[in-house]
Order: structure tokens, then C-alpha cells, then sequence
């Protein structure tokens, strides 16, 4: 799982980058998560982020928790799924 969203990376638009969450840490009630940016899919990662959200134990998986999450940040509006 994915998701795919244009970006400015070093001042030159990469159409659809992709951006794969490679860590989760979880708590009670927290996480924590890592994200790479990848010009696409077969490429290194070129940058990457750390983000925090609220874990909830009952939901869906801690990834896909992160995905939900990383989609409701503004610099990722408009991403989609790939």
C-alpha cells in the first residue's frame, strides 16, 4: 500500500510520488510513523517524514491507520491510493 501525490522536490515537480509509510510505532493510544518519498514506486527514497496520530486499538490495522492519517494533513490533500 501507497499513496501517490504530486510534489516539489529540490525546486523540479515529481508528477505522482510515492510515498510509503516503513515504520509504525505504537502505543495505547498514540503512534508514530514514517513515511519515504520515492520519484516512483522501483525508485530510493529521496526524502522522508515523521508523523504522530491517535491510535485506535479497535480499528483497522496500524498501517492503514497511518494512511488514513496521512491523507487528512494538508500537504498531503488530494492524495490518492496506488
Amino acid at each position: 500500500m501507497a499513496i501517490s501525490k504530486s510534489i516539489f522536490f529540490k525546486g523540479i515537480r515529481l508528477n505522482n510520488a510515492y510515498h510509503r509509510v516503513w515504520r509504525v510505532d505504537c502505543e495505547k493510544t498514540s503512534m508514530s510513523y514514517g513515511v519515504s518519498v520515492h520519484a516512483t514506486a522501483a525508485d530510493e527514497a529521496i526524502a522522508g517524514s515523521t508523523h504522530t496520530c491517535v491510535y485506535e486499538l479497535n480499528g483497522a490495522n496500524p498501517i492503514a491507520q497511518a494512511y488514513e492519517h496521512l491523507k487528512t494533513l494538508p500537504e498531503f490533500a488530494g492524495a490518492t491510493n496506488c
